[in-house]
């Protein structure tokens, strides 16, 4: 197909967001845009327990500042699973880098979003894009390992 949308390699999504607003709209947009969200969880043992349970996802998007831990715990459990992540959060902390594919900042446009999940698409095949959304981030080191 010559003209034809490129196939995705992410598809699958697990949002991870403690603030209710927030999770809501990234699902339903997520949603509205293609993607499956796998689920939506609010709580770093919940997000971990469905990472290790062999649910297939292609990107874990979190936020570092949760309401019973960090972020960089769930991180750490997708790496072991060796699904990427990406930090959705105001404030990107520097370990961030050992464990995603990338930061987005918040607050960011839905725009913004969908053009950092084609970004990191292209970006986890090998791809280097030619210009980043408004507040992305990408972390070569985590990216391809």
């Amino acid at each position: 197909m010559l003209f034809g949308k490129k196939k995705r390699k992410i598809t699958k999504l697990l949002v991870v967001e403690d603030e209710p607003l927030v999770a809501f709209d990234t699902e339903h947009f997520l949603s509205d845009a293609g993607y499956t969200v796998v689920a939506t969880v609010d709580r770093v043992a919940e997000a971990s327990n469905i990472i290790r349970s062999g649910t297939a996802l292609d990107l874990v998007l979190v936020d570092v500042s949760l309401a019973d831990g960090s972020g960089l715990d769930v991180a750490r459990a997708a790496r072991e699973q060796g699904v990427p992540v990406l930090f959705v959060t105001g404030n990107c902390p520097v370990e961030a880098t050992a464990f995603a594919a990338g930061c987005l900042s918040k607050p960011y446009a839905q725009r913004d979003l969908l053009g950092t999940l084609t970004v990191l698409d292209a970006h986890l095949s090998g791809h280097k894009p030619r210009r980043l959304p408004n507040g992305l981030r990408l972390f070569e080191s985590a990216a391809t390992s």
